[in-house]
């Protein structure tokens, strides 16, 4: 085969998938197993939101609603932005990707962190874009060092906030001094695929930066379906942003990219207030309640913003992640992220939240810990 393959796309990895849990089940020899690996919603869809989806199905055969009418006018009404400054994507990911799209040319160049969400770099390089990666600091966005990356070529800055892995939230007045030392030619996308599951101590109106930008560089927001509202297997998040801004990413959005399911799934869960509240109350009192074990067991919990936190486990994390895997409790190490002796794990069911306590007793022991 003689043809031409781009440097740049040769040089992609591409994006490390898990196996099911069905399959990891008959390598290991094991059933009934939990998964915590993936930062889900351990409640389920909203009860409405099924339902919804259900009523749905007879209407297959026609095309969705290629400008997502009535879900849009819901979140607008909803968020108290304009339905003109939202844009719809098959996952929040895909809103990068246009944002990539419209903005970045080969050779440009974009910022990210380190460790953060892999396919900000990656949508940049199928681009030919060039990609300046920051390491975090102390587990915190390292924007000092990110300003002083900042070029005439520089055309985004995606921050993950709060960050995933380590759950850290970006101080308000440290984002605010970072924002008014952009040139307005930079746009600083902040992903907040979590803030629905920030403390309220903590909690600060992001939406507000968008209306404040006249004398500074743009913000874009991303926000997800996918975690407090539990449905993630439908992909469907969304981008928040200044109306001109959003008109250019819809000239590179695919038409019908988001489907008739998720459509009406989404719309529902917004309007089930019960089953949000729920969520978030479980898992604010489920991630307490598993950090206070992890500290009975001798490992050091991560204070953490969202519905997952980083535990030192003092000892080789991916020995451990095996370790329990043979019980049937799916985790995720942390060692190809650069932390030798941590796992990540979200918040699950109450029962989950007793297996994997146990679990990681005994694992700790078998691993010689402590």
């Amino acid at each position: 085969m003689k043809i031409e393959v781009p440097e740049h796309i040769r040089d992609i990895t591409p994006y490390p998938p898990g196996k099911p849990i069905e399959e990891l089940e008959r390598e290991f020899g094991i059933s009934g197993s939990i998964k915590l690996a993936s930062n889900e919603n351990p409640f389920g869809p909203s009860p409405a939101a099924v339902n919804a989806m259900r009523d749905s199905l007879n209407n297959l055969h026609r095309y969705p609603d290629g400008s997502c009418y009535y879900l849009n006018r819901a979140l607008a009404d909803h968020l108290g932005v304009d339905r003109e400054q939202l844009v719809f994507g098959n996952g929040s990911n895909e809103v990068i990707e246009f944002l990539v799209k419209a903005f970045v040319k080969e050779g440009d160049e974009v910022i990210t962190s380190h460790p953060s969400f892999l396919m900000y770099q990656k949508f940049v390089q199928i681009r030919g874009g060039r990609n300046h990666v920051v390491e975090l600091r102390d587990m915190h966005h390292d924007l000092e060092r990110i300003a002083s990356l900042v070029s005439p070529r520089t055309r985004l800055i995606f921050i993950d906030n709060p960050n995933n892995p380590t759950g850290t939230l970006l101080n308000r007045a440290r984002l605010l001094a970072f924002l008014a030392g952009l040139p307005d030619s930079v746009i600083v996308v902040l992903d907040e695929a979590y803030v629905d599951f920030v403390d309220q101590d903590h909690h600060y109106n992001t939406l507000a930066l968008i209306e404040e930008q006249e004398d500074r560089c743009a913000v874009v927001l991303l926000r997800t379906f996918s975690k407090a509202y539990g449905l993630a297997g439908l992909r469907i998040g969304f981008g928040i942003m200044d109306a001109p801004l959003a008109d250019c990413l819809q000239k590179v959005r695919q038409p019908f990219n988001i489907n008739l399911i998720a459509q009406q799934g989404a719309l529902a869960a917004l309007g089930d207030h019960d089953f949000y509240q729920y969520t978030l109350s479980k898992t604010a009192a489920g991630k307490r309640y598993l950090m206070e074990g992890v500290e009975e067991l001798g490992c050091k919990p991560c204070a953490s913003q969202t519905n997952f936190f980083l535990i030192d486990v003092h000892t080789d994390a991916t020995i451990l992640y095996e370790a329990m895997l043979r019980k049937g409790v799916i985790i995720r190490s942390m060692k190809a992220y650069g932390f030798e002796t941590c796992i990540r794990v979200n918040v699950g069911t109450d029962e989950e939240n007793d297996r994997f306590l146990a679990a990681l007793g005994e694992a700790l022991e078998e691993c010689g810990h402590g």
